[in-house]
């Protein structure tokens, strides 16, 4: 339509514009069918044979937290004060 029709139609509100976008997807160069699952684990085998040269690896993250510390222990006095009461409380 010509500019003047278009914006005639859209103040009349009989026109309404729609903007598509459309993408390509083709293979690269690095696509693959399979998964190759990295090494995660260097074995002594793998260094006696050297295979380990030929093998990728997983990259180590050392930003990684790590596991959190297991729940915390009580102190020793505190164990044998919790003792002394339970004896006490079934004594009566």
């Amino acid at each position: 339509l010509p500019e003047r029709d278009r914006t005639e139609l859209k103040r009349r509100k009989l026109l309404l514009e729609v903007t598509l976008k459309s993408y390509w997807i083709r293979k690269g160069s690095a696509f693959s069918t399979a998964v190759a699952r990295p090494e995660t684990e260097l074995t002594p085998e793998m260094i006696s044979t050297g295979s380990w040269r030929q093998l990728p690896f997983k990259p180590y993250n050392f930003s990684a937290l790590g596991l959190p510390p297991a729940c915390g222990h009580l102190h020793p006095l505190l164990k044998v004060r919790s003792e002394l009461r339970q004896i006490f409380l079934e004594m009566g």
